[in-house]
């Protein structure tokens, strides 16, 4: 999925780049047509907060807070050693491990979007994602026996969370979290709640190509929605005003076998890969759960989809079909976006 958005340096009408000096000296008017866009590298991506010309003195403050990004990778990343997280798999199922609120505060509502998903968001599946070969981008189609043995890894009912200890462990040995499918979302709100108290109240805040959010107050931002799977052109316009948006596509990653297309993004109830859909957007008003969504409702398909939005109202979702036959679907209301359906 691409997001088309202002330019990525600082720029004018005629794209002529400018230097940081030339916009903390005056040399940019506040009523310029100009963006900039401050970044940073984190969970392998790109970070950024796009600001309006007007908000020129907001530069060090969007600094500061896409800090947030490698602070929390430290944190929460399985690729670290010395993080949290590492230390929660390598040792949550010999005996309950003891964590930071941070942390504990997120696994719960990591159990309680397993749960709002029937299960089809899930942050124990890495079994299934190192058994099909995704982790290490050499996929294959494994046999009935390696997934048997995978799936029974799999399970956030086999996650206890002690609230009075604030402890996890593993019902079962082998077990794994990870929080691929929610980590850049839980940063780019981090990074949008840490704009926010520092008064700042117009800017875009991105992971990548799949998460963002919003903060409009002088009018919203425009979106475009364009699935690679799909084809290159777009599938939707969005003018998003205020919150986050989130997608998830089984593009990025593939194997092929007996003549089948199977993506990476799994489904940990049945160990198979999600089919159906070839993308998913959801808008709602926090970045974490929009990006664990995206994900569930990729696995769970239309039906999930549409009885999550009719008992929690304030979700809107784009689902484009994976066959490209057919016009994207919108479902659910979000007061802070209009979406345009090409």
């Amino acid at each position: 999925m691409i997001y088309t958005l202002p330019s990525v340096t600082v720029s004018s009408s005629d794209h002529r780049s400018l230097r940081r000096r030339e916009l903390l000296t005056g040399a940019v008017r506040a009523e310029s047509p100009y963006w900039i866009r401050v970044h940073r590298r984190a969970m392998a991506c790109r970070f950024e907060v796009t600001l309006s010309g007007e908000d020129v003195g907001a530069i060090d403050v969007a600094q500061q807070a896409l800090a947030e990004a490698t602070r929390l990778e430290e944190q929460l990343s399985v690729f670290r050693d010395a993080s949290e997280l590492t230390a929660v798999n390598r040792g949550a199922a010999e005996s309950p491990v003891p964590i930071g609120p941070e942390l504990f505060d997120l696994l719960q509502r990591c159990r309680e979007l397993h749960d709002a998903t029937d299960g089809a968001f899930d942050v124990t599946s890495t079994p299934l994602s190192r058994c099909w070969g995704f982790l290490r981008r050499a996929a294959r189609v494994p046999d009935d026996e390696a997934l048997a043995a995978a799936r029974a890894l799999v399970g956030s009912t086999h996650v206890c969370l002690d609230s009075a200890r604030r402890t996890v462990s593993f019902g079962r040995r082998g077990m794994e979290l990870n929080l691929g499918s929610i980590g850049k979302g839980y940063a780019v709100q981090c990074i949008a709640d840490r704009l926010k108290r520092a008064g700042l109240r117009h800017a875009l805040v991105s992971a990548g190509g799949s998460s963002v959010y919003a903060l409009g107050r002088r009018g919203p931002w425009p979106i475009t929605l364009v699935s690679r799977r799909v084809s290159q052109r777009p599938i939707a316009r969005l003018s998003l005003r205020h919150g986050a948006m989130a997608t998830s596509g089984s593009g990025e990653q593939f194997v092929d076998g007996e003549g089948k297309r199977y993506g990476h993004v799994l489904d940990p109830r049945t160990g198979w890969p999600a089919q159906g859909l070839a993308s998913v957007t959801v808008i709602t008003s926090d970045a974490a759960s929009a990006d664990a969504l995206a994900t569930g409702f990729l696995v769970g398909g239309e039906s999930l989809v549409r009885r999550y939005c009719a008992e929690q109202p304030g979700t809107m979702v784009v689902l484009a079909p994976e066959d490209g036959a057919g016009r994207t679907t919108v479902i659910g209301e979000y007061a802070g976006v209009e979406v345009e359906e090409l």
